[in-house]
């Protein structure tokens, strides 16, 4: 009976877990770019009391044996990279991802991160940065007489200025590509590190035959966080939660009965 009570535990230590997991996906529907994360858990140690395949007499083996389980754990938070749902927003400087790929910001620090949030503004020196001031890598640079901004879908930027009847080309939107997207190390601000589990990027130009996806001028990606799944796997980790929390009791009241014997 000690067993049930820290099996049971064990399952709610782990639907906790998975409860904060999916308040973080509903608290982020609104972020650009946002992947929703899905917990996966995997089974602890098994206690053997008759191994599987063990001899029963001399001329015969059990063909099943007896294993009893000890609970539960997480063992993973997967990232989902699904497609969000585009919105048009009409701002020259939102761009949508069409496709696999991720944009390239360069942090303070100097390292490369990277995000498929798409909300870019201009700092004083006319940098596209992101809405913390990080610039897009490779930097590019808007005129401060700029007309217009485009950006088609193979990255490139070009602007109008005054006087002139052709657009001028001031650089190129890279993206990358990375053999496990899901390994990648979010680290907020809609940002995400690559990691030995991610793999080397692959960068190339948008739309190109590295298989990266084509960009969307005036477009934002919104979260892939579907709310209805959300409320469905919060009502089966509350009643997951519930469930075990009713075997804490059972065992509870066993050993209340296995105690008033000895009065």
């Amino acid at each position: 009976m000690f067993r049930a009570l820290y099996t049971a535990a064990s399952g709610m230590n782990a639907q906790q877990l998975n409860l904060d997991n999916v308040a973080n996906n509903l608290a982020n529907t609104s972020t650009a770019g946002f992947r929703r994360r899905r917990v996966q858990f995997t089974d602890l140690l098994y206690q053997n009391m008759v191994m599987p395949g063990s001899a029963s007499t001399q001329q015969t083996t059990n063909a099943a044996g007896l294993q009893v389980g000890l609970g539960t754990k997480p063992g993973a938070s997967e990232v989902l990279q699904l497609q969000g749902d585009f919105n048009q927003t009409g701002n020259p400087l939102d761009l949508a991802i069409q496709g696999q790929g991720f944009f390239q910001v360069r942090m303070p620090d100097g390292e490369i991160a990277y995000t498929r949030s798409g909300t870019f503004h201009l700092d004083q020196q006319g940098n596209i940065v992101t809405a913390d001031g990080n610039p897009l890598e490779p930097a590019i640079t808007l005129p401060p007489d700029a007309l217009s901004v485009t950006i088609g879908s193979d990255g490139t930027v070009s602007v109008t200025q005054p006087g002139q009847t052709q657009a001028t080309q001031v650089g190129n939107i890279q993206l990358a590509l990375f053999p496990n997207p899901g390994g990648l190390n979010s680290v907020g601000n809609n940002l995400m590190l690559a990691t030995t589990a991610s793999g080397d990027p692959i960068v190339g130009t948008p739309g190109g035959t590295e298989g990266l996806g084509s960009l969307q001028q005036g477009f934002l990606e919104q979260s892939n966080v579907d709310v209805v799944q959300e409320f469905v796997e919060m009502i089966l980790s509350q009643r997951s939660y519930e469930s075990n929390s009713r075997v804490v009791k059972a065992a509870d009241e066993m050993f209340q009965d296995l105690n008033s014997l000895t009065r």
